[in-house]
């Protein structure tokens, strides 16, 4: 398989036992999570040793390995993204599967197993290598964010640009909700991990939609510190708009 095959092979696979896992009826919401969480995590770290052992790994639910630092290839990986999601049978939540090279978001698939419906839903996995296009905008802007805490930036720049807000659960679904035609802004500065939005970033970027930092600088990946707090993932007619917005937003707010 290429590497983006075998993303979206995976990202796939772990969706479906993940729907396996809450589908058996044994675990209540609360243990769901975590069961959901393990399984993925040693199905996908399991594979991706076996079959790209050279490359370095970084996932949510392993333990860090400083061995990746010196990589050029690091797989970057979140089993669930979305865990509250998951374990509430809602269908706002993804598997990431992405491979950074030199830091850079390149190869990514994200799956959403349950956007067709629970657990017998079809569900679809959104890669970097097969770009869709995009929806046309609608005259109304739409700003997706948090269903449970919305960044005050992102409310404000809401406001300002007249959006409305559309709240969803993980970061992976509101970056694909972008691509979708669900919504035409994901603007988020309330704190992420690497592995929050690597494959969807590759994926969007392969999408030719603007990804950065808020202040306009680059996602960069595979770090020693792998807290990046924000991330901006928008149509790029809206991009620079949105990044002046945020900037006096920030100002106003010392």
């Amino acid at each position: 398989m290429t590497d983006t095959e075998l993303a979206a092979h995976l990202a796939e696979v772990a969706g479906r036992l993940l729907l396996d896992v809450r589908g058996s009826g044994l675990f209540s919401p609360k243990a769901l999570g975590k069961a959901g969480d393990q399984t993925a995590n040693q199905f996908l770290v399991h594979a991706l040793r076996e079959v790209r052992p050279e490359d370095g790994l970084l996932s949510e639910e392993e333990k860090d390995n400083p061995d990746r630092l010196a990589k050029s290839r690091v797989w970057i990986v979140d089993p669930v993204d979305g865990t509250r999601e998951y374990g509430e049978a809602r269908s706002d939540w993804a598997v990431h599967v992405g491979l950074a090279i030199d830091g850079v978001a390149v190869i990514g698939a994200v799956a959403l197993p349950g956007l067709n419906g629970e657990d017998g839903g079809q569900g679809t996995v959104l890669r970097s290598d097969r770009p869709v296009a995009v929806p046309p905008a609608p005259e109304t802007l739409r700003m997706v964010v948090s269903r449970t805490r919305p960044a005050k930036e992102a409310v404000a720049v809401a406001e300002r640009l007249g959006a409305e807000l559309v709240p969803m659960g993980s970061a992976g679904a509101k970056a694909m909700a972008v691509i979708l035609g669900q919504a035409d802004i994901y603007l988020h500065s309330g704190g992420q991990y690497e592995w929050d939005s690597m494959a969807p970033v590759a994926v969007a970027a392969a999408h030719d939609l603007h990804c950065s930092r808020i202040d306009g600088s680059p996602l960069i990946y595979n770090q020693s510190d792998v807290y990046l707090p924000d991330l901006l993932i928008c149509r790029k007619e809206h991009a620079a708009r949105v990044l002046e917005l945020v900037a006096q937003v920030q100002r106003e707010m010392v």
